[in-house]
């Protein structure tokens, strides 16, 4: 199959599943041929599934599989959920639709990225995130959890970190952040100081670059993109991606996922733009370390 062909049928749902189902498969210590004879399958069946490359997915096959590799029911729901939606190309995840609403598709795409390319506009990313800034945000976003429940959201997004701060091929993350990021408050002053000083600290990185787009750039797009994340996964042997980019776009009821190329274009462009109209690196790190020194006064 080539490559062209291989992304037409792999819809991002899709992939999703294959790629969590392969985890859970090697948590299992099973091969791909041991786990397609359990199931009464051929091998190619299993490896088409996990590649996001199977036409027909059938929901008793996935429950199927999990009772296999002994996945929580939890998260057996959020891959029946993957299974049951459609194929096409910029799909809308809206939370609790047939995908439970815990069930995080972003962070397995967000784990196999080797390159982010993101701009935010209200809150510092994830990936980049201190433990008392996530914390401060967790608070307030999910006011009914218990402590331990917070604690526990908390840690997860500072495992994700590890995308960018592994000493083995980490990926690269390229950041624009709007300058009322650094302003607006988050926690307390303390937290803030601490936050920017943790930005301007990662920005030394070889693999992050991370510049502000100060106020009086004013609007270098003429309107407003809101925040995005643009994930590419590689390339193989070849120099072809190994799966299509995607620019996620989070949203306060879902997600949207858009991988058709007009679209990834679009976004590409819009962030050219913001470049050109932020800050250096070295500068955009000293106004990070100035405006930290504004909060401790």
């Amino acid at each position: 199959m080539s490559e062209t062909s291989t992304h037409t049928s792999s819809t991002l749902p899709r992939r999703q599943l294959g790629r969590y189902l392969r985890d859970w498969r090697a948590r299992a210590g099973l091969t791909i041929a041991e786990a397609a004879k359990l199931m009464e399958w051929g091998a190619t069946t299993l490896q088409r599934l996990e590649k996001g490359q199977a036409d027909r997915i059938r929901t008793i096959d996935i429950e199927a599989l999990c009772r296999i590799y002994g996945i929580p029911d939890e998260i057996g729901e959020g891959l029946k959920g993957l299974a049951q939606q459609a194929a096409v190309k910029s799909w809308w995840h809206a939370y609790g639709d047939l995908i439970p609403e815990d069930f995080d598709v972003f962070v397995g795409l967000e784990a196999s990225a080797r390159r982010l390319t993101a701009y935010q506009c209200e809150l510092v990313p994830g990936l980049v995130q201190t433990v008392d800034y996530a914390r401060a945000l967790n608070t307030l976003g999910y006011p009914a959890n218990s402590a331990a429940e917070l604690e526990r959201r908390v840690q997860l997004r500072l495992q994700r970190q590890v995308l960018i701060t592994r000493r083995h091929q980490p990926a690269n993350l390229e950041v624009v952040l709007c300058e009322s990021v650094l302003r607006r408050v988050v926690g307390s002053a303390k937290v803030m100081a601490a936050q920017l000083r943790h930005l301007a600290d990662l920005s030394t990185r070889d693999n992050v670059e991370l510049r502000v787009l100060p106020f009086s750039s004013g609007v270098p797009l003429g309107l407003s993109s809101g925040p995005y994340i643009l994930l590419e996964f590689g390339a193989d042997p070849k120099g072809q991606p190994v799966e299509p980019p995607v620019v996620y776009v989070e949203g306060f009821t879902g997600d949207l996922y858009l991988e058709r190329e007009t679209d990834v274009r679009r976004y590409r462009r819009a962030h050219e733009q913001l470049l050109r109209s932020a800050l250096d690196i070295s500068a955009s790190r000293h106004l990070l370390r100035q405006v930290a020194k504004e909060f401790m006064v």
